[in-house]
């Protein structure tokens, strides 16, 4: 008998721990990326408040891909916003639009279903590809609108 209770008690952790890890990975996603490679910019918006630089990392070997982000920082050296994660694509860009808008080009030529490509307005609007960054209970008062891959 005590050793059932024991098993019960031990299950109970167990699930107990798998539970809170999952909710945690779940809604506590940051959006923040480190150890990548500078890839585009710095692109500088047209009035000087802000600076978008984009990274890359690959992942899976030789078989695998890149994914890439954009950073925008505010002011000259101020805070770092991540504002976009999604798979890299062949013809990557960063541009602006206007001082508060960035247009990201993210596509495959030839392969119009691929492109990730999206104007931003920063400070309200990201985009991350798997949607986690939507999620985010962490996040939520980050942006007022969160794009994601349909």
């Amino acid at each position: 008998m005590r050793s059932i209770r024991l098993r019960y008690k031990i299950l109970f952790l167990v699930l107990f721990t798998l539970t809170c890890l999952f909710i945690y990975i779940k809604f506590a996603y940051t959006f923040e990326f480190n150890n990548g490679e500078f890839f585009v910019g710095p692109e500088e918006s047209p009035n000087g408040k802000y600076t978008a630089n984009s990274y890359y990392k690959t992942y899976g070997g030789a078989a695998g891909g890149v994914n890439v982000w954009v950073e925008v920082t505010e002011g000259k050296g101020n805070k770092v916003r991540t504002i976009y994660y999604a798979p890299g694509k062949s013809n990557f860009s960063i541009n602006w639009v206007d001082e508060e808008t960035l247009n990201i080009t993210n596509e495959a030529p030839g392969f119009p279903n691929e492109s990730r490509s999206i104007e931003l307005t920063i400070g309200k609007e990201i985009y991350d590809e798997s949607g986690a960054a939507c999620a985010s209970w962490v996040m939520i008062d980050d942006y007022e609108t969160c794009y994601e891959r349909d």
